[in-house]
């Protein structure tokens, strides 16, 4: 991966290749196809990456696009939508993610993603319908708050209808597809 246009490519290596690593986990999850120690495994693994992470934003802040790149960014929001099992440092992560977004340094359909799985953590409906859990027919939306106007929300943070976002979803699942969006929406399973 490309870090040249990181002020700081070891920081975003770092982070890459855990979300890399972390990806192909998820990947497994979503699709059932890991054991129980698998799963163990992969919990300890995404306990360890947000330390890192913790550790990284306790130094400098958000790793935006100025500080780990375009791929350092997107690395270090793939690892803390995964800090289910540390729901404190994850609420930290979407503030300091926000302020991110206010400077530009990250795209505000992350920061949504984020938001939506914080919410859903404590409890709450999420706001933009990002997060999905497995159902018996694949995918199914978490809770949201104010159904009707979930696409206008969805509109304001850069993301497309929820129907479509669903449907895109199901068919990239179903093609095998690993990493991105299809597997960082889906809430801790297993």
């Amino acid at each position: 991966m490309i870090t040249h246009d990181a002020r700081r490519p070891d920081i975003a290596q770092e982070l890459i290749v855990r979300a890399a690593r972390a990806d192909e986990h998820w990947s497994r999850l979503v699709r059932g196809q890991l054991s129980s120690t698998e799963i163990g495994r992969g919990r300890r693994a995404d306990f360890a990456n947000a330390e890192v992470l913790r550790q990284i934003t306790d130094a400098h802040g958000w790793p935006g696009w100025t500080l780990a790149g375009e791929a350092g960014a997107s690395a270090a929001w793939r690892i803390a939508l995964r800090a289910d099992n540390q729901p404190p440092y994850q609420r930290h992560a979407e503030r300091l993610m926000y302020r991110a977004v206010q400077l530009g340094e990250v795209p505000l359909r992350h920061w949504a993603h984020l938001h939506d799985r914080c919410d859903l953590q404590r409890g709450a409906a999420q706001v933009y319908g990002t997060q999905y859990r497995n159902g018996p027919s694949g995918p199914e939306r978490g809770p949201v708050c104010d159904p009707n106007a979930l696409d206008a929300r969805r509109a304001e943070v850069g993301l497309p209808p929820a129907t479509t976002a669903l449907e895109d979803l199901r068919r990239r699942l179903a093609a095998g597809l690993q990493a991105d969006e299809a597997t960082v929406e889906f809430m801790s399973v297993g």
